[in-house]
């Protein structure tokens, strides 16, 4: 009776087995259960990434006040694609890329800290327009590729996906290139979905704002951003020199 019992407890561990690889297959080859999971994960991890406020998002919020929603939701675009390159690499596995990026990580975050430093000194000090006159704005390449290049040279973001996407069921460098395009699709519209929703609704109220609140709004977001940078650059700093914080 044991050896029966044995063998029938076998078998049906067998057949669930067998059911799971094959359902798996089925989802594979008819595109819809799997294929929508992947862009829904995708969607809410690029959310996760791109809701907390850091000094990318007071730069596009800056700029949505400043020069109006386009130009804040284009500064997200570019951050967003930014974010979707390294999602890419990280879905993909792409050991060579990622150790690039990651062997040259100092000389990533020093870039980034001065930009942050250099671009906070320039909010800080940016006036209002009160005389009801326009002002020169960025052209919409100008914020969309200085954006991208702060969003590049920010390794952390790798970090986060190499940490965030295991905790999901993912495994580096065991999918296909059909699931990563599935993935970097619901990343990128996450990500854009959150910009379009922030800078559109901050640029909606941008008329309301007096010029005294938006030149506090610009010294405020200004010095975040400045302190973000020196710190990233103190950081380095010690790190190189080997004296590490209590």
């Amino acid at each position: 009776m044991e050896s029966r019992d044995r063998n029938i407890v076998a078998e049906l561990l067998c057949n669930i087995n067998v059911r799971q690889q094959s359902t798996g297959k089925a989802a594979n080859s008819s595109g819809c259960p799997v294929e929508v999971s992947i862009v829904i994960q995708g969607i809410v991890i690029g959310l996760i990434l791109t809701v907390p406020v850091g000094p990318l998002a007071l730069m596009c919020i800056q700029r949505s006040l400043s020069d109006g929603r386009l130009h804040g939701i284009i500064s997200g675009f570019g951050v967003a694609t930014a974010d979707s390159l390294y999602a890419t690499v990280a879905f993909l596995g792409l050991t060579a890329i990622s150790g690039f990026i990651l062997s040259w990580q100092d000389f990533f975050r020093f870039f980034a800290g001065l930009v942050l430093v250099i671009v906070g000194i320039r909010i800080f000090f940016i006036r209002p327009d009160t005389d009801g006159e326009k002002s020169l704005h960025e052209s919409y390449a100008k914020d969309y590729l200085s954006m991208a290049a702060i969003g590049i040279a920010n390794p952390l973001t790798l970090l986060f996906l190499m940490v965030t996407l295991p905790g999901f069921g993912f495994s580096f460098g065991g999918t296909s290139v059909i699931s990563a395009a599935e993935f970097v699709t619901g990343f990128f519209c996450g990500s854009v979905a959150w910009w379009i929703f922030l800078c559109g609704t901050l640029g909606s109220v941008r008329s309301r704002i007096s010029a005294g609140n938006l030149a506090l709004i610009n010294r405020v977001s200004g010095l975040f951003i400045i302190c973000v940078g020196a710190v990233m650059l103190i950081s380095l700093v010690l790190a190189l020199a080997g004296i590490s914080g209590p």
